[in-house]
C-alpha cells in the first residue's frame, strides 16, 4: 500500500494532512509513505521530520502520487492535481463539497473514490476522527486570543495603585465546540463571559463554565435541536425576538464571537449593521463564520474590517490554519484515525468495507461517479 501525503495548491493553506507521528503509524501499518516536498513547511515540519519518521520525499505532484493507493490532503484535490493520481486511488481530505458539484464531478470523472472528512458521523467510534471538532475547537481558542489583540485593553480585571481596570465583556454567539473552547479561553483570561444558542443543551454547558446564558427560552427555543445534535432553523417569529434581546446585549459587550453555522447552507446573520452601530468604539466582532457568509454584517472574509463607529470587524480565514501547527498535527491523527479502518492488517493493503456506516457517511465518489446521496447531481 502506497500513501501519498500533497502539499496544498491553496497559498492560505498552512496546513498539512500528516505528521511525522502518523507517518510511523501507516510505516506501522505496512505502508509505503511518499511526502511531497514541502509539504510540512508552513506547519513546521521540514522534510528531513518525514524522512526520519520513514517516509520518502518526492518533489512533484506526479512523483508524490504515482501508484498510490491512497492519496491524503486537508483540502480537495485541485483539477490540476487530478491527472496525477491513479485511477481506483481513495483521496481522504476535507472536501467542501456544499456548491461544489462540478468539482465532484470532476473528481468522479478521474477514477477517484473520495472520502469526506468533514461528514464523518457524530457516533461514539467516530469521535477521534471528527475533523470538525478539533479544529473547530482550535477556532475557538484563536478567536479569543485575536480578539484580545485588536482589543486595545486588558482582558482580566486588574488592581492596582493607579486604578482597577474592569474585566473585558465577552459575548460568544453559537455554543458548538468553537465556542465553548472561545467562553473557557475567555473565562481562563479573566473575561466577564456571556453566550447564547438556540439549543436548549447548551444552557447548562454554558453555566458549567462559569458564564451566563442568554437566550428567549420559549417552547420553540426547547424544541431547536436535530437528532444529530445541529441547531434548526429558527422561525421568523423567534429570531425577531431573539435578535431583540441581543441588541440590548450586544450593545454593553467589548468582545462579540460568532460561531454559528447550517450544514450546507449560508451562515445565519446574527449581528446586523444596526447592532454593530450600538457597539463601543474600540469593541472587537470576531466572527468565525465568515467563508459562509459570515453572521455578522459588514464582515469580509480575510479582512479587519473598522466601521465609522470604531468597532473592528475580524473576518479571518482558515482560522485553524493560524495554529497551523497544532491543527496539523490534530487533523493528522483525525485521518490516520479512519484510514486506518480501511486498511486489512493481515494483507497490509487497502480493503475498504464499502458497506461500513463510517464509509457510507463519508464516501463521495466511486467508480466513476457521485455516489453520496447528499450530492448527487439532479436530473
Amino acid at each position: 500500500m502506497r500513501v501519498a501525503v500533497l502539499s496544498e495548491t491553496d497559498s492560505a493553506e498552512p496546513r498539512v494532512a500528516a505528521v511525522p507521528e502518523t507517518v510511523k503509524k501507516f510505516k506501522a501499518l505496512g505502508a509505503e509513505v511518499v511526502v511531497q516536498a514541502g509539504a510540512g513547511k508552513a506547519a513546521g515540519v521540514p522534510d528531513a521530520e518525514y524522512e526520519a519518521a520513514g517516509a520518502t520525499i518526492a518533489v512533484s505532484v506526479e512523483e508524490t502520487a504515482r501508484d498510490a493507493d491512497l492519496v491524503l490532503k486537508v483540502r480537495r484535490p485541485e483539477a490540476a492535481e487530478l491527472g496525477a493520481l491513479k485511477r481506483g486511488a481513495a483521496v481522504v481530505a476535507i472536501m467542501d463539497p456544499y456548491g461544489h458539484e462540478a468539482e465532484l464531478t470532476a473528481i468522479a470523472e478521474a477514477g477517484l473514490s473520495a472520502f469526506a472528512m468533514e461528514l464523518m458521523p457524530r457516533i461514539t467510534r467516530a469521535q477521534v476522527m471528527d475533523v470538525l471538532s478539533s479544529q473547530a475547537n482550535l477556532a475557538g481558542y484563536r478567536a479569543v486570543v485575536d480578539g484580545a489583540a485588536e482589543y486595545g485593553r486588558a482582558m482580566p480585571m486588574m488592581m492596582t495603585a493607579a486604578g482597577t481596570v474592569p474585566a473585558a465583556r465577552v459575548f460568544v454567539m453559537g455554543v458548538g465546540v468553537a465556542g465553548l473552547q472561545a467562553i473557557a479561553t475567555a473565562r481562563r483570561l479573566g473575561a466577564v463571559v456571556t453566550a447564547t444558542d438556540v439549543r436548549p443543551a447548551t444552557k447548562e454547558q454554558v453555566e458549567s463554565l462559569g458564564a451566563k446564558f442568554v437566550a428567549v427560552e420559549d417552547d420553540e427555543f426547547k424544541q431547536a435541536e436535530t437528532a444529530g445534535g445541529y441547531a434548526k432553523e429558527m422561525s421568523a417569529e423567534y429570531r425577531k425576538k431573539q435578535g431583540e434581546l441581543v441588541a440590548t446585549h450586544i450593545a454593553k459587550q467589548d468582545i462579540v464571537i460568532t460561531t454559528a453555522l447550517i450544514p450546507g447552507r449560508p451562515a445565519p446573520k446574527l449581528v446586523t449593521e444596526a447592532m454593530v452601530a450600538t457597539m463601543k468604539p474600540g469593541s472587537v466582532l470576531i466572527d468565525l463564520a465568515v467563508e459562509r457568509g459570515g453572521n455578522v454584517e459588514g464582515a469580509k472574509p480575510g479582512e479587519v474590517v473598522t466601521t465609522e463607529n470604531g468597532v473592528k470587524i475580524v473576518g479571518h480565514l482558515n482560522v485553524p490554519g493560524r495554529l497551523a501547527a497544532t491543527a496539523s498535527s490534530l487533523y493528522a491523527r483525525n485521518l490516520y484515525a479512519f484510514v486506518e479502518t480501511l486498511v486489512d492488517k493481515e494483507t497490509k493493503s487497502l480493503a475498504i468495507k464499502w458497506d461500513d456506516e463510517l464509509v457510507k457517511a463519508t464516501n463521495l465518489t466511486r467508480d466513476g461517479g457521485v455516489v453520496h446521496p447528499s450530492f448527487q447531481p439532479k436530473a
